[in-house]
Order: C-alpha cells, then structure tokens, then sequence
C-alpha cells in the first residue's frame, strides 16, 4: 500500500466520515474505499446491515446492496435506492419498499368492504348538517403545576397509588380489607400461614425472575417496602403477572402470608390483584347526531418517507366517497410532523428541514379536508412540545396557522357527542414492549389492554417514557372510556377489549431505516372509521 495515498486529505476527510459513523476501517478496504465518490453510501448500508468492520469482503457486499448513484445535470450525485444485506437464515433481504414516495399516476381511491357494517341508513343526515359536539375533560395544557422537586414526584406516587387503591374498594376486587405495609411487616409473625392471610396494595419495583421462575419483586406504599414471591399458579394463563411480568411502578394488591424466621422474610403471594375493569357498556351518540370519527396518527410530515401520493389519495377519498360524507371528526394522535433533531442524523432523512415550515405545510395539508371535518390534534414525542407526558397542546405560535383545529394534550380525554375517547400518542408502547411478555411491536393492541387493566397509561418511571412527576398523576385512567387510541409504533389494530372500543390508528410514513435494520414492518395509510352511533368501523386502506 502507497502511505502517501494513506495519508492524503481525501482520505482522511473519508476515513474521519468513516469513524464518526462508528465504523472500524482495515487495510484490506482502503483501495476500494477510494475509489467512492461518497463515502455515504456505504455507511447508510453498514448502518442498516449492522455491519462494523470495513476489509475487502464486506465493503464489497455493502457496495453491492447500497445506494445506486447517478449523476445529475450540475453534476451533483444522487441516490436512486437502497436496500440492505440479507437475513443469513433465510436469504431475503430485511425491509421492503411498500410505495414510491413520489407517484406520476395514483390509483383510484378505494372503497369500503361491504362487510364494514356501515349502512346508509345508519345516518339520516351528512356530517356536514351536523354542529360540532367536543367536550374536554381532561387536557394537561395551561394545568401543569409541577416545579420538577423530589416532593412533586412524591406526591405523583401517592396520588397514583390513592386514586387506584380507591378503584380496588369501590370495585370489590379485592378479599379483604388492605392494611398499610407497617402494620402487615409489624405483625409478619403472625401473618405466617395461610390461615393468618393478608392484603396489602402498593407499587410494584425491583421486579425480577428467579432462576425456579417465581417472579420477585417489592410492594410499596406510603409506609414502607416489602418483599414478595409470586409462583406461577398451576392454571396461570400467559397473561396472569407470574408468567407475564410487571410494570415498574404499576399499582397492585397481593394476598398472601409471611415466611417463618427473621432473615429476610417476604411475603408468599397467593393472589395478585389488579384494577377492577368490568364488562363496559358504551355510550352512543343520538341517531339524530350519528356521525363518523376517523382515526390516523404518525403522519411524520417532512420526512423523506412521507407517503404524499396516498395522502392525496385520501383527499380524493374524502370528496368523493358517500362512506366520508359520514365523518365529522378527523383524530390525529401525535407525531404529525416528523420533527427536528429528534435523533441523531436526522437531517439526512428530512425533505423539510425547518420546524415552523413543517408545520406549516401540515397546515396546508389538512385544509385539504372538507370543510365540515373538524381535526383534533395531540401531540407526539416527535412534536414541539416537552418530551416529558402528560403533554401540552402545541405552541399558540404554530396554532395559528390551523383552520378548524382543535389542539389538545397528550393524552386527552374528551367526548364527541357524548362518546368518551381517550386518545393517547403511546409512547409507554416502548415500555410495555420491553418488561411484559405478552408485548410485541407487532401486537400495540396488547399493550393498549395492558393499560386498559392497569388502569394506567404510563407507570414506569425512569423508562422509555419520560414523566412530568404532576402533584396530581394524570395518567390514571378514572373512567373507562367508549374508545381509546394510541399510535406510535406504526401498526393498525381495531378491536374490542371489555366493551371498550380498542384504536391503534395506521401511520402515514413508510418504512424507515431503523425499522428496516430492526425487520419491522409497519402499516401505513390505514384510516379508520368509527359510526359514534352503531361502533360499526371501517379501516380505509389507501396502500
């Protein structure tokens, strides 16, 4: 190998590309290096792939799956495609492309599947000869108080675990009375058999598996901490807390007694207890206001991977199927724009690299809509507002450029025509996803039950999802609400749990980089319909 060619400021500008993107270059990879008119190329396939180590025979397989590139008339480079390297187990490569990001001839909008259960008849008047009916009843935004002291996240866990403890008595779930855990670890010794059961409520921490595959953890109230083992019962279904798991700081009751002796005794779990949520009887919106609600979130406007042509495709849809002339709401629960500087990189992946200009063609975009759809619009953790939930509307500022928009926090709990919604973003997702079992990114629908039992939409705190610690938890769920939405992680379900109206609104951004290095396939440009009447709904699929 030439040195001088080694040490040559072309080189090294690449070679510092080359490691600023994590990438450990050997000797072998130099030649083939060089001969590149962008490094870029080749780091954007070695991020998707996974690949560290640059030498001759990986720079050679990443150059064959990255990036295409043509010169344009000014002689600039651009990228044609991208893929990745295959999966060894089964050959094919991770990720696919579901559409174009530009289409010079969209197809014709799609029509409702005869089976969706909406009728004509269902509606005696369009959404348009319809008044707008919303009713706020819980919206962090102007109501913060938090000042961020260790006595503010004190009194979140008192106020978290006081209005569920209160739920548990009222709803008779539980056998017993609690006591307070100073009373229970004062008399252990009497509390020592089955004979001599007891209850106590707290917040679950420090939960772990044993190697005999108990499941381990403390139980906390405003007293003290005990320790608790919990067998799996030999009838546990998947979803029952021995064999699922525990949310840090989720509120539970557990019956059960004390070990014998002094070294370290904890208490033996015979029982576990939740929240009560019974069978819940929905309310329905008068036949003389029968409407639709429609349902989308993560529009992630000014990325690259916006899908434009289907968006526009739903505009034609909107004006021209009689299915639309039904919605009067149009619910978009966070992250409608993709936002700036929200991971590292992301730059490279925006077509629209101002915040305000963003928004402000999201703006434009939703005045496309028919002037009797009214939007509700939350926030997401790609939205400009604190990370921290609950979240605040967004900015007066970015507002203003908003026509028949109603903007609200994240979450919010809100009525339309007497329907009760709760719609949040669904950041915990993340969460869920990583401590119980039955959580996948392709099932949301299980951690939105996970909430919905729990009563909670957020307990753990120090996770994925940052906290403002309110004097007062506001993620609590006190009522059960008619229908609850979330988004976030990009897929679509719609299904019933305990009478309540289960929404995991479609996304409008294909495939990104980091889904396709994770093998995640989302579900983009579904729109989903809800008659607040009949609950019959429809998922509109413009893909």
């Amino acid at each position: 190998m030439d040195g001088r060619r080694m040490h040559s400021s072309d080189w090294k500008e690449r070679h510092r590309e080359l490691s600023a993107a994590g990438l450990i270059v050997q000797t072998s990879a130099v030649s083939k290096i060089e001969t590149l008119q962008s490094v870029i190329p080749l780091i954007e396939a070695a991020n998707s792939s996974g690949v560290r180590i640059l030498n001759s025979t990986t720079v050679e397989e990443l150059l064959a799956i990255s990036t295409p590139q043509s010169t344009d008339s000014v002689g600039n480079t651009r990228a044609l495609s991208q893929s990745t390297l295959s999966k060894s187990e089964n050959g094919q490569p991770i990720g696919r492309v579901l559409a174009p990001i530009r289409s010079s001839t969209p197809s014709l909008s799609p029509s409702p599947r005869s089976s969706s259960g909406y009728s004509k008849e269902d509606f005696p008047v369009d959404a348009s000869e319809v008044d707008s009916e919303i009713e706020i009843h819980f919206d962090i935004t102007g109501n913060s108080s938090t000042e961020g002291k260790i006595s503010d996240m004190q009194s979140c866990f008192r106020s978290r675990l006081s209005q569920i403890r209160e739920m548990m008595l009222s709803g008779g779930t539980l056998p017993r009375r609690p006591i307070r855990n100073s009373e229970a670890w004062r008399n252990r010794r009497r509390y020592n058999s089955k004979e001599h059961e007891i209850t106590i409520v707290g917040l679950a921490s420090d939960v772990k598996w044993a190697r005999t595959g108990s499941l381990m953890f403390a139980l906390e109230d405003e007293t003290t901490q005990i320790g608790c083992v919990l067998k799996p019962p030999s009838d546990a279904s998947p979803l029952h807390a021995s064999m699922d798991g525990l949310m840090d700081d989720e509120i539970v009751a557990v019956s059960g007694f004390f070990t014998s002796g002094d070294r370290d005794p904890r208490l033996i779990v015979l029982d576990i207890h939740k929240p009560p949520l019974g069978n819940h009887s929905k309310v329905q919106a008068s036949r003389d206001s029968a409407v639709s609600a429609a349902f989308l979130s993560d529009v992630h406007f000014g990325s690259k991977t916006f899908l434009e042509p289907q968006w526009d495709k739903m505009i034609q849809w909107f004006k021209n199927d009689p299915l639309a002339r039904t919605v009067k709401y149009f619910v978009l629960s966070g992250d409608g724009v993709d936002g700036v500087g929200i991971y590292p990189g992301q730059e490279r992946h925006l077509t629209i690299k101002d915040l305000f200009a963003q928004y402000g063609e999201l703006a434009k975009m939703l005045e496309e809509l028919p002037e009797w759809v009214d939007v509700v619009m939350l926030p997401g953790n790609h939205d400009a507002v604190r990370p921290a939930e609950p979240q605040p509307a967004l900015d007066p500022e970015v507002q203003q450029d908003y026509s028949n928009t109603v903007f609200v926090g994240n979450p919010c709990d809100f009525s339309l025509h007497g329907v009760r919604v709760l719609s949040y973003h669904g950041k915990s997702i993340d969460d869920y996803v990583a401590t119980l079992r039955s959580v996948t990114y392709s099932k949301p629908e299980m951690a939105m039950r996970a909430m919905l039992e729990r009563r909670h939409l957020a307990p753990s705190w120090g996770g994925k999802t940052p906290l403002s610690p309110e004097p007062e938890d506001r993620l609590v769920i006190p009522v059960v609400p008619d229908i609850f939405v979330t988004g976030h992680v990009h897929g679509h379900f719609v299904g019933d749990h305990k009478g309540t109206l289960m929404v995991h609104s479609s996304t409008w951004q294909d495939q990104t980089d980091f889904q396709r290095m994770l093998g995640f396939q989302p579900k983009p440009c579904i729109l989903t319909i809800v008659n607040l009447h009949t609950y019959a709904t429809e998922s509109v699929q413009f893909v």
